[in-house]
């Protein structure tokens, strides 16, 4: 079960190390897929694809900019190109900020649905038309609790926002493309235990208070959000679409800790 031998999968904003997508590509190359890591930063592309064939899997690196339609689509093209397919995407890639409504622009809000939302949605649309021809895919996007919440765990307004805005065009999207055999589904971590995170919660002390509010009593690992993605990635998910899997220690949806402080800086959720 779960062999992505021979697959070609996409994971974008897999270059960075403090976030969520190079655990997410380790977990797919040990897999047996051939891994395509796609991020903005090129050295970040080039040190996650050295890691994974370190470890004796397979990777490929490219330089993308998921909010500019021209980087998009000749990604896509040349990934088609080299592979002859796409069998997975995972729409890791996006930015946060925290800062509050008071202080937000409407440039920090147009900032994060590019990213979040828009590059999304570009290079979901480019990658459909490549697995229509195949008659299979699986798109697997990273919307966020706070898309349910209303924020309270990372970062502000604008944030949750983009993360809710993906899931409905993920679950209009599913029904789009059912009948070519490409399922489309979303996660929804909560708080997970990356260096992006600890940057923006602020001291141990958070943590552990924030902990304390988790039914489980804990922060989840990168591990814990990468196996559902690789599960809903899978042949064996071929009749699970349109759905959104919490990941969050049973976190309940009520509003619970507010945003504290103010911040300008935007920060890669990876």
């Amino acid at each position: 079960m779960f062999d992505f031998k021979d697959q070609v999968v996409i994971v974008t904003g897999s270059g960075s190390k403090r976030g969520i997508g190079r655990g997410i590509a380790n977990m797919f190359a040990e897999a047996g897929a051939n891994v395509i890591i796609a991020d903005m930063n090129e050295q970040g592309c080039k040190d996650t694809v050295a890691e994974i064939k370190a470890a004796g899997y397979k990777a490929d690196g490219f330089v993308l900019n998921i909010a500019d339609e021209k980087s998009v689509n000749e990604f896509v093209k040349n990934v088609k190109d080299k592979y002859g397919k796409i069998d997975v995407l995972v729409n890791n890639a996006g930015i946060t900020q925290r800062v509050t409504v008071h202080d937000m622009t409407l440039d920090d809000m147009k900032r994060v649905f590019n990213v979040n939302m828009f590059g999304t949605f570009l290079i979901t649309k480019a990658v459909v038309e490549v697995m229509k021809e195949a008659k299979y895919g699986r798109i697997v996007s990273l919307s966020s609790v706070s898309a349910k919440r209303g924020g309270g765990v990372f970062g502000g307004a604008h944030y949750s926002a983009s993360k809710a805005a993906l899931l409905g065009f993920s679950k209009n999207l599913a029904r789009e493309v059912a009948e070519y055999g490409i399922t489309v589904n979303c996660v929804c971590p909560g708080a997970i235990n990356t260096d992006i995170r600890k940057n923006m919660n602020g001291t141990e002390e958070d943590d552990i208070k924030l902990a304390q509010e988790i039914p489980m009593k804990r922060i989840g690992e990168v591990f814990e959000v990468a196996g559902p993605i690789v599960f809903l990635a899978s042949k064996e998910a071929g009749y699970i679409t349109g759905e959104d899997i919490d990941i969050n220690g049973g976190l309940p949806h009520g509003l619970i800790q507010g945003i504290s402080g103010k911040g300008k800086a935007l920060r890669d959720k990876r």
